[in-house]
């Protein structure tokens, strides 16, 4: 079950306008400390944002399932799965031995799957698959939503990093 504090700014997202795969970075987020926190392990970092992917799906978030193609017909069900469970508007018990075999097998997982390292790792392969103009008109959206002083900030910062390695 997700932090009422994760479920709360995942709701403020969806009330500011904020795209579903947004609203789901809460969920993600809230995985990755868990890891980081001592919790439970994962076994990659992929792994970690499917558990926070499935979290915001059965918590209610608009987060469609990967497409046929796109991913194992098995995650693809999975996630068609949990989609269906936080939008048919039913209150799903937990099973208590599932639900603690599953945190007794992650908990055997090791930690290093939230690691800085890992992440960017993985934030690097993950963007190495999309196009440079996909890349770009995601750039440019982002810059596009960032609001005047959001830009502003944005360009401070390059120039400070700009200057910091001598370009």
């Amino acid at each position: 079950m997700p932090e009422r504090k994760t479920l709360q700014r995942a709701a403020r997202d969806k009330r500011e306008g904020k795209a579903p795969s947004t609203q789901a970075g809460e969920f993600v987020r809230e995985e990755i400390d868990h890891i980081r926190e001592g919790k439970h392990g994962a076994r990659s970092t992929k792994q970690a944002i499917a558990i926070g992917l499935s979290k915001a799906r059965r918590a209610g978030v608009d987060l469609p399932p990967p497409r046929k193609g796109s991913t194992s017909e098995q995650t693809r069900k999975s996630a068609v799965r949990a989609y269906a469970a936080g939008h048919d508007g039913a209150k799903h018990p937990v099973s208590r031995k599932r639900s603690r075999a599953t945190e007794a097998a992650l908990e055997r997982e090791p930690h290093a799957a939230a690691s800085k390292t890992a992440l960017s790792r993985h934030a690097k392969a993950a963007a190495r698959q999309r196009s440079a103009s996909d890349r770009s008109a995601a750039a440019r959206e982002a810059a596009s939503t960032k609001g005047a002083e959001g830009r502003s900030a944005a360009a401070r910062k390059a120039a400070k990093t700009r200057a910091r390695r001598g370009h």
